[in-house]
């Protein structure tokens, strides 16, 4: 029998006969690996352990946490919902179950209305079919014959997704135990690994995520592969159910949605105070690093968006209306206008590199189901910025845009990382182009010593593109902040500058956003500090709370000290109780409370409380209004 080299992560080579599975090398490296794996990646490839490797290939076996392992164990785990679904509504009907992050889901189409009684009986099944020790079965069958299957078994969606394929396609399937699921894999070599389930939730979705087809009953899942990892990640959700920006952001008075304008936020005057706080300080920080800021229009001609292309792959979610007979788009993004900004005059080589910011208004469409509170939305602020910059300034820039990005998340107390994605297959631009944005791309990540990962033909088509994710205080990843260079708008938009020959030449642009949607990351924020904002970020940065009306003039004289040096300061002027006022303002998440009565009003001082140490005793409020404003200088 003819042999096959296996090259491990390590570089470790070893031979076997043609045909061996990814089980059977685990099991002779270690007996205890191969208890552990969940899958591989055969020349990255994700597979399944009964994957028989027949050429000499690089394998990376994968254990439940690694890149790709989630991924396998969880996708078994919505096959054995989707089996215990069928069991229990044999009239179901399949959509589809991908595996998601943290977790897992299935679309099913029956007239029965699912409750939540009825997910503790799912869970319950679940765990039998776990027992039962079903082996998973991988088989294939050319296009018609999965159709007659398929039809056979009445499952009409499936039917759908496999009449979309090419006529010569060969489909495959899993079986486990007398269940059969159209699917591409791959999965666990059976039922039993799968350890510790949990049955989330119910949610309504569109097939195929079209508004205009059948509405189907979503049912959300996760599992683990130990009970004690799915209690953590349980009490993590409950957490981040305490933290719901939406709950939070309605009790301190920031924003509101109303049924007037689903997926329009309201902001209201504190959430204002908020939004400009967090503005102010992205001006500052690029002012700082040189860039200039614009303003371009919200609605453009037809002409701009056919330019950049939007017109034709991106007119679904653009709002569009007439204005003296022609086509105009409320723009979706800022881009377009800002290479018409550079365009305004001639550039010289001597210009770049040339920073752009612009604090832009954009409008996407998305539909009603996908709309959530601040982190989906229709109407958004995005903090863009361009650079236009010479080919030899690519590494320099970046290494700039990533120290920035790295300052502001640190400023929020955010962890992150970063992902590298490369040239897709559908890429614009030459080889020596793309070869010189990479390299340069992973010079600066090398120089600045980020560690990132690397998401091979992940780019996109008009260059490649690193990725911030953020990781909030409960765990949770958010991705950001991004640096994508571009080839494409410089082409379509027919840019130039005038080089050093004399010639003219196309600069290269970065796009770069640090907060990305500032209505998202506002949303983020407030989960992320549970509504405790630092001082230098709060809505309201004190408040004043007199005793008793007749200490309202000395708490009015106080309000107006600290309003001169910017401080954001309201008073609490109701006839109540000092006792209920300092709880209302615990409640509002006030960083400092400052009652005033009689003994404060003789030593013209503050009674000071502080929403984090609590009381700090009689302070001179001008030592206290130096000490806040230090504090919000520095944006500790």
């Amino acid at each position: 029998m003819s042999k096959v080299q296996i090259t491990l992560p390590d570089n470790s080579k070893r031979e076997y006969d043609n045909g061996v599975k990814v089980i059977d090398v685990a099991k002779d490296i270690s007996e205890g690996l191969a208890r552990a794996v969940v899958g591989a990646k055969v020349n990255g490839k994700l597979v399944g352990l009964k994957y028989e490797m027949n050429e000499d290939s690089e394998l990376t076996l994968l254990k439940f946490n690694s890149d790709g392992g989630e991924e396998i164990y969880r996708h078994t785990s919505a096959h054995i919902l989707a089996q215990a679904v069928k069991r229990l509504f044999p009239d179901t009907k399949l959509a589809i179950g991908p595996a998601i992050d943290n977790g897992f889901y299935y679309d099913f189409d029956t007239e029965h209305r699912f409750t939540p009684e009825d997910l503790e009986k799912i869970e319950k099944e679940m765990k039998n079919i776990v027992k039962e020790r079903l082996e998973i079965e991988r088989f294939e069958l050319p296009r018609d014959e999965a159709l007659e299957f398929l039809k056979e078994k009445q499952e009409d969606y499936k039917v759908e997704l496999v009449e979309d394929l090419p006529e010569d396609s060969i489909i495959s399937f899993y079986r486990q135990g007398d269940f059969v699921d159209l699917c591409a894999g791959p999965h666990l070599p059976n039922t039993k690994k799968v350890k510790a389930i949990k049955l989330l939730n119910i949610a309504g979705a569109y097939w195929r995520g079209d508004e205009n087809r059948k509405m189907l009953q979503r049912i959300y899942g996760t599992s683990f592969e130990k009970k004690k990892e799915l209690k953590k990640y349980l009490k993590r959700l409950e957490e981040a159910k305490k933290r719901d920006h939406r709950k939070i952001g309605k009790e301190l008075k920031l924003f509101t949605l109303e049924e007037e304008g689903p997926g329009f936020p309201f902001f209201l005057p504190r959430g204002t105070e908020l939004k400009n706080a967090l503005l102010d300080y992205w001006r500052e920080v690029h002012k700082l690093a040189d860039y200039v800021e614009v303003e371009t229009p919200i609605i453009l001609n037809k002409k701009l968006w056919e330019t950049s292309g939007h017109w034709f792959h991106y007119k679904e979610n653009m709002y569009t209306l007439k204005i003296d007979e022609e086509d105009y788009a409320i723009k979706p993004m800022n881009c377009p206008g800002g290479m018409l900004v550079y365009k305004d005059e001639m550039h010289s080589y001597r210009d770049f590199p040339l920073r752009i910011g612009e604090i832009g208004r954009v409008h996407r469409h998305e539909l009603s189901g996908t709309l959530h509170g601040l982190m989906r939305v229709r109407a958004f602020t995005q903090d863009d910025a361009h650079i236009f910059m010479l080919p030899e300034q690519i590494k320099d820039e970046i290494k700039g845009v990533a120290n920035k990005i790295d300052e502001i998340y640190s400023k929020f107390g955010f962890k992150y990382h970063v992902e590298l994605s490369t040239r897709p297959e559908n890429s614009l631009g030459s080889d020596e182009d793309w070869e010189h944005a990479e390299k340069s791309l992973k010079q600066a990540l090398d120089e600045l010593d980020l560690p990132y990962i690397v998401n091979e033909g992940d780019g996109a088509f008009y260059g490649p593109k690193i990725d911030f994710h953020l990781e909030d205080c409960i765990g949770r990843t958010w991705q950001c902040g991004t640096i994508q260079l571009d080839f494409q708008l410089p082409q379509r938009f027919d840019l130039s500058y005038v080089g050093k020959d004399g010639d003219k030449h196309k600069p290269i642009v970065i796009h770069t956003v640090a907060f990305g949607s500032i209505e998202r990351f506002i949303g983020i924020l407030i989960e992320h500090y549970a509504g405790k904002f630092p001082v230098w970020l709060s809505p309201v940065q004190a408040t004043i709370l007199p005793i008793s009306d007749k200490f309202n003039d000395y708490a009015k004289e106080i309000k107006n000290k600290l309003k001169k040096k910017g401080i954001r300061v309201e008073m609490d002027t109701r006839a109540e109780k000092i006792g209920y006022k300092i709880r209302e303002a615990q409640l509002d998440k006030i960083p400092y409370m400052l009652i005033v009565g009689e003994k404060e009003v003789e030593s013209k001082t503050v009674s000071v409380r502080s929403r984090d140490e609590g009381d700090k005793g009689a302070v001179d409020i001008n030592k206290f209004i130096d000490n806040v404003t230090e504090e919000i200088e520095n944006r500790k």
